[in-house]
């Protein structure tokens, strides 16, 4: 497993679309995951530490979680198939440990609002992880993806790779240049939906 970060919440020009950007906290790899809307609004909203009036969604998950006696340990992704990423909020329950199958988006939005450790697989960030190229600051993935993964990685099929083509060019369209500088974008102001 791979200590994560959220770096950033950013939303596509061309089609609006929200990604939730995680970083390995050991390297300068980051793995983007697509989200809806008002899940990177939930997870803005406390990024931002804005008060809102009544609680939203996930601190409803929280309240729950704890009024059952529980408390959330860490938030795994846990896998990746054709496009779909998978999660996993994993609680404890005594001395039970207990992963509760999750969105990678709400898994993320409680996250922020318990403070727990973020982690992903090791499949998952050798099949969908970004390096940036030092000189232009795009990220690498296609064929650079596809030889990493022959160099040691989990091997990628060429299906797969040729499946998250959309994956890659909603990646091409973003400036992620300002990573190396540790800037990242503040992420996007909440609705007030």
């Amino acid at each position: 497993m791979r200590d994560m970060v959220i770096d950033s919440i950013r939303v596509s020009l061309l089609n609006y679309q929200r990604v939730v950007i995680l970083k390995e906290k050991d390297s300068d790899r980051y793995l983007p995951i697509w989200i809806g809307p008002s899940e990177a609004d939930a997870i803005a909203v406390k990024l931002q530490e804005v008060n809102v009036p009544r609680p939203l969604t996930h601190d409803l998950l929280n309240v729950v979680i704890g009024e059952l006696g529980a408390t959330v340990d860490h938030i795994l992704i846990s896998g990746l198939d054709h496009d779909t990423y998978f999660a996993k909020i994993v609680l404890q329950v005594g001395e039970k440990s207990v992963p509760i199958d999750s969105r990678p988006s709400d898994a993320l939005a409680l996250a922020v609002r318990v403070q727990v450790p973020i982690y992903a697989e090791d499949e998952v960030m050798d099949k969908a992880g970004v390096h940036l190229d030092k000189e232009t600051g795009k990220a690498i993935v296609g064929e650079a993806m596809k030889e990493g993964a022959e160099r040691g990685g989990i091997p990628v099929a060429e299906s797969e790779i040729q499946s998250m083509s959309a994956f890659r060019d909603f990646i091409d369209s973003l400036d992620l240049s300002d990573f190396e500088e540790g800037t990242g974008d503040t992420p996007p102001k909440p609705s007030t939906n």
